[in-house]
């Protein structure tokens, strides 16, 4: 006789294929008007062979709800695995297959093996204006004489979470979606992609995105180039250079159009001490050409009087657009002691012809800040406590995959509680933004070639499986979304609720409602999921509380 069962598990388990012990069913929890909430169901059958079972969803909200099957993608590097690259809060440090990517599920038939669990991720957008109350959701399993059922209830709190305040970007990498799906940059096959994938990262709390201007000097091997994105054309006459903003234009108003509203305009000098210049290209005498890259030492004249023409004309286009508030610029990514000196006289250069508009860098030495060369310094998390210290006004923060040891992150192989531990800690500390460099970098390390996302997921085994991307292409050109996305997209509404209850109760209440909340650090958090569901189940019964009075 088949047997089928069907397990309730939260947003932050990761279900492993030949998992075996689960925790606890998960049965109820609450949320906030506009909010949206996940948890999972995990399907396992004991006879012999694969079947297909017919499934059937029943809830009120229904119509708001949306499945997904988790499959599992390879991972060959879990982690750096040499002593003091890694702690002991990892799920593991071996090569395998991790459940990540969330695939539409399509149908109401579910194909069932007694050897591998079937994860399925119940994902509710509550409305903004859903009325407050319990709202079962009946998920039930049947064929070949078996038959299954559970109900989660959700509670919708009598409150609307806020507005996300914090700053949140993660590099869009144009020439990656060009390339998987072999379109032509800026044709309009990769307008209606780049259109997909900015109204996901929206979706997903991305309110800020990164510009190419110019072809990003990210992530690219010294002496070898990028595919050229740069939004600005370019003509040049001699030492006199024209600019058409027209694509920038079209860019930035499609990210408007998703909902994205903040422009972070691509670094100005190549990554790792600003030694050189960017690629960019020009016509001149009707020929388009390179005119600088690797072999322009950045504080050459030749670049110098370009950017003394470009900057002015950026700044009054972007003031054209009304966006003097809600762009931020970038000289060079992760400077060194040894780069003080030409960093100084970029920032000087810059800092006269962007007319006052903020500047990011990420850093991870604080002298840069000390001598006023940075004044909103992106600190990694790992290196974030002397400028906290400091009490570095408008500080940002950021993970890559060097956030390895103690501090939260997103690798495949780390817990989920170890990724939206960030929506406390960046409320906490009362961080303005937050930066991850891999929304769709599909190349392999340094850009030398391309990858294929499904099967590679370390960039060729230089970062953890996971940090490079968050996203996978989906063959009809929408993006295939990650636990990892949506993992932290959760702590940044963690982020918002926690803001909400002190709008209406004031910083103390916030600290006497989550508990241990003094004992957190970045480096140093309660290790559970369990903890986390606790916190904002805490903060919501106090906004429920609150929000009746």
């Amino acid at each position: 006789m088949e047997e089928l069962t069907l397990l309730q598990q939260s947003s932050l388990e990761k279900v492993f294929l030949d998992a075996g012990e689960f925790k606890p069913p998960y049965l109820k929890a609450s949320v906030l008007q506009g909010e949206e909430f996940a948890y999972q169901l995990v399907l396992k059958k004991t006879e012999w062979g694969r079947a297909d079972f017919s499934f059937f969803l029943d809830s009120p909200l229904k119509e708001h709800i949306q499945l997904f099957e988790v499959e599992s993608s390879p991972c060959a590097l879990a982690a750096y695995t040499r002593e003091g690259r890694h702690d002991g809060d990892y799920l593991s440090l071996h090569a395998g297959l991790f459940p990540d990517l969330l695939r539409p599920l399509e149908g109401n038939t579910l194909t069932v093996s007694p050897y591998q669990n079937v994860t399925l991720w119940v994902n509710v957008a509550v409305p903004e204006n859903c009325p407050a109350g319990e709202y079962p959701i009946m998920f039930r399993v049947e064929g070949h004489g078996a038959r299954t059922e559970s109900t989660f209830t959700l509670e919708v709190i009598p409150a609307r979470l806020p507005r996300q305040r914090l700053l949140y970007t993660q590099w869009f990498y144009a020439d990656c979606l060009a390339d998987y799906y072999q379109v032509p940059l800026y044709s309009e096959e990769h307008w209606k992609l780049m259109e997909a994938y900015f109204s996901t990262a929206a979706r997903e709390g991305v309110n800020t995105l990164l510009t190419p201007v110019l072809t990003p000097p990210l992530n690219t091997e010294v002496g070898m180039e990028r595919p050229c994105t740069q939004l600005t054309e370019i003509e040049k006459d001699g030492d006199t250079y024209r600019f058409d903003f027209s694509r920038l234009r079209r860019y930035i108003d499609t990210a408007l159009k998703c909902g994205i509203e903040n422009f972070e305009i691509c670094h100005l000098f190549t990554q790792w001490g600003a030694e050189f210049a960017p690629s960019v290209y020009a016509v001149e005498n009707g020929e388009r050409r390179r005119v600088f890259g690797w072999d322009t030492k950045a504080a050459s004249e030749e670049y110098m009087s370009f950017l003394r023409q470009f900057l002015p004309a950026l700044v009054v286009f972007l003031k054209g657009m009304g966006l003097e508030k809600h762009v931020l610029f970038h000289i060079s990514d992760e400077p060194e002691e040894k780069d003080l000196e030409t960093y100084q006289q970029n920032k000087e250069l810059i800092s006269d012809l962007i007319g006052g508009l903020p500047v990011i860098d990420a850093l991870s030495d604080p002298s840069f800040y000390d001598r006023g060369l940075v004044k909103h310094p992106v600190a990694a998390t790992d290196h974030i406590e002397p400028f906290l210290e400091r009490k570095v006004p408008g500080l940002w923060a950021y993970n890559c995959c060097a956030q390895n040891v103690d501090v939260g992150n997103r690798f495949m192989s780390m817990p989920s509680y170890r990724n939206r531990i960030l929506g406390l800690q960046l409320y906490k500390y009362g961080i303005s933004g937050f930066l991850h460099w891999g929304y769709n970098f599909w190349y392999s390390w340094d850009s030398r070639k391309q990858i294929d996302p499904f099967l590679t997921t370390d960039a060729q085994g230089a970062f953890p499986g996971g940090d490079s991307f968050s996203v996978y292409p989906g063959a009809d050109g929408t993006p295939l979304e990650s636990i990892r996305l949506k993992v932290f997209h959760h702590a940044l509404q963690d982020h918002r609720a926690l803001s909400l209850l002190e709008e209406l109760g004031g910083r103390e209440l916030v600290e006497q409602t989550v508990e241990r909340f003094h004992e957190i650090t970045f480096s140093q958090y309660p290790r559970s999921a369990e903890y986390l569901l606790a916190a904002r189940e805490a903060v919501n019964r106090k906004i429920r509380e609150l929000s009746k009075a």
